[in-house]
């Protein structure tokens, strides 16, 4: 029996010594750089992707927890303040010359509403298709996915609000001149022309973007303005669709008599939101979730032998 125990005795000094000296070597590394050289460190170390899988199931726990009353109202002022998007595109589409380029310089604008929202951490339906997703994956329940569908049928019909409540400041207030809200109505014609089959085609990418964009804030980088703006120019300069900044257009166009109620709901509403869902969640997510899944795992088989033994 002792020559069993012996060897595992050793073994477990041996760990410990190692680790010891682990720690050890790491303080001496960073007593002897200089301030500028351990920054330097910090700054060219990244995030592992079990990291950031972590950080991002924690916002979706947080929001999860969430009082309904503050996702509402968090998703009525994201539903308004997106509509700086159209806003901002329909601005260079009127000022700016028509040239072959011009598409790419008006994508800029679509940027703005964007930076507001997510700047400004207000509930945004698109980024919850990942969020609050990683941890139903992780913890698979009835009463999880009842608490992610939840969240989302409350965010999406805040949102919703929100981006009829700016449509119609921007139809009906005289807010605007009138070459803008002709350059709005041509923008919000060529989003919600395509019929339900190319708005579920042309949504996927989108939501895809949207869910990636998350990922990529979660990792804590530094140039999380220029993330924004890059990743939502994408979306705009691609044609691709956004069911909450899409929103508006839609709704502008119901108020002003140029989209019909079904065409809205079958041709575009329904359509671009699966297509932002399947994007985000089963696109992004499941391959996101494919990528941690094992490491995640192997961390709770861990944790659960240590608490047993404990």
């Amino acid at each position: 029996m002792s020559e069993n125990i012996e060897p595992e005795i050793r073994r477990a000094v041996e760990e410990n010594e190692s680790r010891r000296q682990q720690k050890e070597s790491e303080r001496r590394e960073k007593e002897s750089n200089e301030p500028d050289e351990e920054e330097a460190v910090r700054e060219a170390s990244h995030l592992s992707a079990k990291l950031v899988y972590q950080v991002v199931r924690r916002e979706g726990d947080e929001e999860l927890r969430r009082p309904q009353t503050s996702l509402f109202w968090s998703g009525i002022a994201a539903g308004v303040c997106i509509s700086f998007s159209v806003i901002g595109e329909a601005l260079f589409k009127t000022y700016l010359p028509d040239s072959t380029w011009l598409p790419l310089l008006e994508s800029l604008g679509y940027t703005f509403g964007f930076l507001i929202v997510i700047v400004g951490r207000m509930q945004l339906f698109t980024e919850n298709t990942l969020t609050t997703v990683l941890p139903l994956f992780a913890r698979p329940s009835l009463y999880n996915l009842w608490c992610v569908g939840r969240l989302w049928g409350i965010v999406l019909g805040a949102n919703v609000i929100g981006c009829f409540i700016a449509a119609a400041f921007i139809a009906f207030m005289p807010t605007f001149e009138p070459d803008i809200l002709a350059s709005i109505t041509e923008i919000s014609k060529h989003a919600t022309e395509h019929g339900a089959w190319i708005g579920f085609a042309k949504a996927v990418p989108a939501g895809l973007l949207i869910a990636a964009l998350v990922w990529m804030l979660a990792a804590g980088e530094q140039e999380n303005f220029f993330i924004i703006i890059l990743m939502t120019w994408l979306i705009a300069a691609g044609g691709f669709t956004h069911i909450i900044a899409g929103s508006v257009e839609m709704a502008f166009l119901l108020m002003t008599g140029e989209l019909g109620l079904m065409a809205a709901i079958f041709g575009f509403f329904i359509p671009v939101f699966l297509g932002n869902v399947f994007g985000g969640t089963v696109v992004f997510g499941l391959i996101t979730w494919g990528q941690v899944r094992e490491e995640v795992k192997d961390a709770s088989d861990k944790h659960a032998a240590t608490t047993k033994s404990d």
